[in-house]
Order: structure tokens, then sequence, then C-alpha cells
């Protein structure tokens, strides 16, 4: 296998196993972002202290409905 197909094999892989995270997660009715919590947590290392912040894929909603809005190719 030469370098151009090792590494469409290893682009293959990541868009089919992001292909089945959001599958699953439209089967859940979860935003794929945020796995439904509708916030992503941030760790600051200098204070080892979490700020929640509202997803952006779903405004906070955590719901795949809403993340699907924003994302029409996987309505």
């Amino acid at each position: 296998m030469d370098e151009v197909g090792f590494f469409n094999a290893i682009s293959e892989w990541k868009t089919a196993r992001y292909e089945k995270k959001i599958a699953e997660m439209k089967e859940q009715g979860k935003c794929p972002d945020c796995r439904g919590r509708g916030f992503n947590p941030v760790m600051l290392p200098e204070f080892y202290y979490m700020n929640n912040y509202d997803c952006p894929g779903c405004n906070g909603s955590g719901l795949f409905s809403d993340w699907a809005q924003g994302n029409e190719r996987y309505t």
C-alpha cells in the first residue's frame, strides 16, 4: 500500500466512524456534539476549574433535531 492509499484508508475510516456516531445519536435523539448534555465543559488547567458553555451545535437543548437544523445534510 502506498502512502496515498494509506491516508485515503484512514480518511475513509474516520468518515465511517463519524457517520456511525451521527446515526447512533439520531436514533437516541441526542446532539452528537455534546451527546445530549446541552453543554460542553471546558477545563482550564491553570485553575483546575470547569466552565460549562452551551453547545454551539444544538444551542444548549441537547436535541438531535436542533443540531440537524444547522447540519441539513443529516436531516
